[in-house]
């Protein structure tokens, strides 16, 4: 149907286009002829109109033609007029055709309508419903708008309620005294646990009434008068007890760390005395401090007098100083000098109480050591003393800090109420000491042994023995300087012309300087001091003077030299036993002996092989300048040389060795000195190879006598000593 419309139209528009066209050519362009057959259906055309385009009705008949039908139809030669009819007669059969069904399914269609028209009619009952529906929700939403601000209100009510029942509850609970507390303070003993229980149960309650009293609580007078009663009574066992424990101190042989550390499971006794009866707290704390700092005192006073005794009955006095004579004579009745046990000045094993075993080891035990005849030396007692003093202090600030709930400042005094004149007893007695103390070595360990104890005692964070130290040390450090000041007068002042007989080996000044100054040196590296670096340069000048004065005492050069280089290489060796390699004394004498050692070899050369040295000497410079043809004139002297170092080399190079090991008591250092002057001997005679070796001297018949390099290297390794 529809292609046959389409087709329909197509034919319209084709005999519309060619009607218009036959009337143009026959009659014009309004004129009629024969020809046409029935007019066009122009009654919809408004050709006057401005919308009439041509152009739109040309597309439209373009695609009509690209229709496939009509395309059919014009291949094919249909008339279109004809067909145009025949579609037109087919179109009303069907529309007719159409009508004939509709009036057929008319009681159906009307049957549909009163469906749907009843259809509308429960539809619009059900809008009605709905809106009904729609209004009674919407008052349901404001009921529950109401409840909810209902329950909101009921919420916090309840809320309030349960929170002056809570408030209510713990202010009753905090106002009953119960039963249980009622005994156990009244009855308990103050060592079972459940006193202390109930002790901590009436703080809280005594805490809490004072609370409410602030408040204004009235029913805090039903309570007060029975908890009144209880902290009476509380308090008074708990003073008996402290004071009891307090009081056990004081009986002979105490060891006072046993109470002290039962005290310590009690530390809230003193906490309940603080914060409700400071009167009594404060007694019990007065009571303390007395009753301890006269245990310290005492047995600090006990047993620095019986240390004493243990110590050696020689100490060094003001003349055991360095530069001191040993041909010094006392008194007849003078005590004989150290000076010949060189405990003075040399460190030995002495060191050792600075190390971490001995530092804290047990401290001595001065009966022991009496039945034993042991005898210590003063450094050793005075680590005994302070580390006895280092580990009670800690303690006793610890327990302080602990049981009387102190902190900061307030530990402090508290700590220096108890021990305050233990410490004052102490540095008394060491003040005395020290007047009468030339024992430099053991006042510098005694330094280290203070600043030891004071790291360890930062390390238990125990910061009230600092003000002690640095107490103990202003009196050590004076005295360690004013003893070495001492020494370096001491050796500053000494005359060479009054030691006595004289002799190329170390003397004994130097030997004490060295085992006086590596022992400082060793020490001092643990824990460096600038200043005592200082004082010990100032004594190196003063001893290195004095070594160049006593050798001015020797008439010939070769003994001075002698005399230096024993006194160097001793200082050096002793020196580095003990101190590092890289030290500024070792490095000072190393460079003194080995510039007195090369100086030594030269004059020890010199005797037998000086002609030679003087004249290579010459012929070089000779040489340098440019004067070479000087050397013709001396052939003569040339040939002397030449036989006279062949026939006497081998006599003089051992007399030179044995001489050398004569002169030096260190034989490794003798043995050094001899390969030097072998080794500057050989360099001077090819020196003296290459002078002989110039033009002018070529052809002097006596180079043929000249002994080879090689072969004298060979000789002369036979004379190197082996030690």
């Amino acid at each position: 149907m529809a292609a046959a419309a389409t087709m329909a139209a197509a034919a319209r528009e084709l005999l519309l286009r060619a009607g218009t066209s036959d009337m143009e050519e026959e009659e014009g362009p309004l004129g009629g002829g024969p020809g046409l057959q029935e007019p066009l259906p122009l009654g919809e055309l408004d050709i006057s109109s401005d919308e009439f385009i041509l152009d739109e009705v040309d597309v439209h008949i373009q695609a009509n033609l690209e229709d496939e039908l009509v395309k059919e139809a014009l291949k094919t030669g249909v008339d279109l007029r004809h067909y145009s009819k025949q579609v037109e007669l087919e179109l009303q059969q069907i529309e007719q055709k159409s009508i004939r069904d509709y009036i057929q399914e008319s009681e159906n269609i009307a049957s549909l309508h009163n469906q749907i028209t009843a259809c509308d009619a429960v539809l619009e009952r059900m809008e009605q419903m709905l809106g009904a529906f729609q209004s009674d929700l919407s008052s349901i939403s404001s009921e529950i708008r109401t409840l909810q601000e209902q329950s909101g209100a009921m919420n916090i009510r309840l809320r309030n309620r349960q929170a002056v029942r809570g408030k209510l509850g713990e202010l009753v609970d905090g106002l009953i005294v119960p039963s249980a507390l009622i005994m156990a303070i009244l009855e308990a003993p103050v060592t079972e646990p459940r006193f202390l229980e109930q002790l901590q149960e009436l703080d809280a309650k005594a805490a809490a009434v004072r609370e409410q009293e602030a408040r204004g609580t009235a029913a805090c007078a039903d309570v007060r008068g029975i908890l009144d009663r209880l902290r009476v009574k509380a308090v008074t066992k708990i003073r008996e007890f402290i004071l009891q424990k307090i009081y056990s101190f004081r009986k002979p042989m105490t060891n006072y760390q046993i109470p002290q550390t039962a005290l310590l499971k009690y530390r809230f006794f003193y906490q309940f005395l603080l914060g409700n009866e400071r009167a009594t707290a404060k007694e019990i704390r007065d009571e303390y401090v007395e009753t301890l700092s006269k245990i310290y005192l005492s047995y600090y006073r006990s047993y620095l007098g019986r240390l004493m005794k243990v110590q050696y009955e020689e100490v060094a006095e003001k003349d055991d100083l360095m530069g001191v004579e040993d041909t010094a004579k006392k008194g007849f009745f003078s005590k004989p000098s150290l000076r010949s046990r060189n405990t003075i000045f040399t460190l030995g094993t002495r060191g050792s109480v600075i190390s971490p075993t001995e530092l804290e080891a047990p401290i001595l035990v001065p009966h022991t050591a009496q039945r034993g005849e042991q005898r210590y030396p003063f450094e050793a007692l005075f680590r005994s003393q302070h580390y006895a003093l280092l580990d009670n202090s800690c303690r006793e600030y610890l327990f302080i800090c602990e049981f009387f709930v102190v902190s900061g400042s307030a530990a402090h005094d508290l700590f220096h109420a108890v021990m305050g004149r233990t410490l004052g007893m102490t540095l008394k007695h060491l003040e005395s000491y020290l007047t009468d103390c030339y024992d430099a070595i053991a006042v510098f360990l005694c330094i280290h042994i203070v600043l030891r104890f004071r790291n360890i005692a930062a390390k238990r964070d125990v910061p009230a023995l600092d003000r002690y130290w640095e107490q103990v040390l202003a009196l050590l450090w004076p005295r360690f300087e004013l003893i070495l000041e001492m020494n370096v007068q001491s050796v500053r002042s000494t005359d060479p012309q009054r030691l006595g007989g004289l002799d190329t080996r170390p003397h004994y000044i130097t030997r004490r300087y060295a085992e006086f100054s590596s022992a400082l040196v060793s020490i001092n590296q643990t824990v460096p001091n600038e200043r005592t670096m200082q004082l010990l340069g100032q004594l190196q000048v003063e001893v290195e003077n004095f070594v160049l004065r006593v050798a001015a005492e020797f008439s010939s050069r070769k003994e001075q030299l002698v005399f230096l280089i024993n006194n160097y290489d001793m200082m050096l060796g002793v020196l580095m036993e003990r101190a590092a390699d890289d030290s500024k004394e070792v490095e000072s004498f190393q460079q003194l002996l080995n510039a007195r050692t090369q100086e030594f070899i030269e004059e020890l050369l010199s005797p037998p092989f000086g002609g030679l040295v003087a004249f290579v000497k010459e012929a070089e410079a000779l040489i340098e300048r440019g004067q070479a043809e000087r050397l013709r004139g001396e052939e003569a002297r040339v040939t002397q040389l030449i036989r006279g170092f062949g026939s006497s080399w081998k006599s003089s190079v051992e007399s030179l060795s044995q001489d050398v090991m004569r002169s030096f008591t260190n034989f490794r250092n003798g043995t050094s000195i001899i390969q030097g002057a072998l080794t500057q001997l050989i360099q001077l005679y090819h020196r003296f190879h290459r002078v002989l070796s110039q033009p002018q001297l070529r052809a002097l018949p006596a180079r043929a006598e000249l002994i080879n390099i090689h072969h004298l290297m060979v000789e002369l390794k036979k004379h190197k000593p082996n030690f």
